[in-house]
């Protein structure tokens, strides 16, 4: 025998699923000059977010040690460029000393990230160039 509670709670729920089987909802409107609409259950497109701002690549310029006029500076058209770099460190010193830097490292300076690396050796010394 059934209670009058559950003649009511079938009752109940067979009214809700009558109203929303037939329910439809529509959206409508106008976004950026793309309109859109779509019924429950229809996916809308998404908008197409912008293309993210690079963030501007600048010169980056080494630090030395017991340094006598050397100067270590990589341009940011040389990131640009990408790949390993060979700088001539010379500055105002009397001599040369080169300092040979790869992809990878190039990459990780370009990414703020500290890179250390020892010149060429020439009159009888090297120097120890860190980068960030």
């Amino acid at each position: 025998m059934e209670s009058r509670d559950d003649g009511r709670r079938e009752f109940t729920l067979r009214a809700v699923l009558a109203i929303l089987g037939g329910a439809t909802v529509s959206i409508s409107g106008c976004r950026d000059g793309v309109p859109t609409s779509a019924a429950v259950g229809t996916p809308t497109p998404n908008p197409v977010p912008p293309a993210p701002t690079p963030t501007p690549i600048a010169d980056k310029a080494g630090e030395f040690l017991a340094n006598h006029g050397h100067t270590a500076v990589i341009t940011a058209a040389v990131f640009v460029t990408g790949g390993a770099v060979r700088l001539n460190i010379r500055g105002t010193a009397n001599h040369p000393h080169t300092l040979e830097l790869t992809a990878e490292e190039m990459a990780a300076i370009a990414a703020n990230l500290r890179v250390g690396k020892e010149s060429t050796e020439e009159k009888g010394h090297t120097h120890y160039v860190t980068f960030n």
